[in-house]
């Protein structure tokens, strides 16, 4: 009777330390760990036996006992934009998406951080899908990876990462900053924390824990109403944590200098987008160090939300504007293949 093949542990995701202890383990001495941290990210080596600063049995030994593995592309969805949304064949079978915005002076990716979503916004198509589970550091860096090999981005390109697609970030935290860590480290992948948001439906305690730690990213939180009878009825979390207890955590949030909140606001048509909405807003963001991005609400047949006229939004833009608050339209990418703000839903094209 054969032995089962023993299976290889993935090392993607481990942070230096963990990598330096691992190091320590097989015999080897801490810088060890250092240099094959900074192999697997910096140097997105993915074969142990190309890492020629370590001698040929550590990476023998290592290639007996681990592995280096990125989430696999099942499929992926070219727009006409250019944004691409890959969805991706995780090891036990589920799958999530990320989406590649490129533009002349950046690429920006969206990451999820579940399968899923629990948070159930009404207006949100991943919110059809449920939440599964939390996705692990290896599986968030992966994406990022995985996504930079298919489309040739180099180390030190100019790459903006947003936590906006499958999944409540916060709800995973952990996951979620172990991972910002690892790709804000300059000995990591090295994108600056200044191009690395999270984004929260408003998970008030989250933000707070968010808010201790020295490494965290930028913070957008997802508003899209101006009343808590309005924001309710479309997005549930608020009767947990409503508009009051939102906007007081933001106003204790610390900032950096030149810092600013981000407040998304989806343009629904006759639900959230009259100009009394707009001028709630700016009585509820008073005294805020914030900016507002208004979203055309980027809809499907499954959900019977439609966009407001971009005449409305506009004029939702004006009132801002007029009080002083800086407000941006974003028209989201990649709309024709289902990868803008709040389709993702693991659907195939004309699905």
């Amino acid at each position: 009777m054969s032995t089962p093949a023993k299976k290889l542990q993935n090392l993607l995701g481990l942070s230096r330390d963990e990598l330096e202890h691992l190091a320590e383990g097989l015999g080897q001495p801490r810088f060890r760990g250092r240099q094959l941290y900074e192999a697997l990210y910096k140097q997105r080596a993915t074969d142990f036996q190309r890492m020629t600063n370590l001698s040929q049995a550590f990476r023998s030994e290592l290639a007996g006992r681990y592995l280096i593995a990125y989430p696999q592309i099942d499929r992926q969805f070219p727009s006409r934009d250019l944004a691409v949304r890959y969805l991706h064949r995780l090891e036990d079978g589920n799958s999530i998406e990320t989406v590649y915005m490129p533009d002349e002076t950046r690429t920006t990716l969206c990451l999820s951080s579940q399968v899923g979503c629990a948070v159930d916004c009404k207006f949100c198509f991943t919110a059809l899908l449920g939440v599964k589970r939390n996705l692990t550091s290896c599986e968030i860096i992966g994406q990022v990876l995985t996504v930079a090999a298919a489309q040739a981005i180099p180390h030190r390109a100019r790459l903006n990462l947003v936590f906006m697609g499958m999944g409540e970030p916060l709800l995973n935290l952990p996951a979620v900053m172990k991972a910002v860590h690892i790709i804000a480290d300059p000995n990591g992948l090295g994108v600056p924390l200044r191009r690395i948001t999270i984004s929260t439906a408003g998970i008030v305690p989250k933000i707070r824990e968010l808010a201790l730690d020295p490494m965290r990213p930028k913070l957008a939180v997802s508003l899209n109403a101006s009343t808590d009878a309005q924001r309710d009825a479309i997005m549930p979390i608020n009767r947990k944590y409503p508009l009051a207890q939102l906007l007081q955590v933001c106003r204790d949030y610390p900032l950096r200098p030149r810092e600013h909140l981000t407040f998304e606001y989806v343009m629904l048509d006759g639900v959230n987008d009259a100009d009394a909405d707009a001028r709630r807003v700016v009585k509820l963001l008073e005294g805020l160090r914030a900016k507002v991005n208004l979203i055309p609400y980027n809809g499907g047949p499954e959900l019977p939300f439609k966009s407001s006229p971009m005449r409305r939004v506009m004029a939702f833009q004006d009132i801002l504007v007029a009080r002083d608050i800086p407000a941006y339209i974003r028209v989201s990418r990649g709309q024709d293949v289902r990868a803008a703000c709040g389709q993702l839903s693991l659907a195939g094209v004309g699905d």
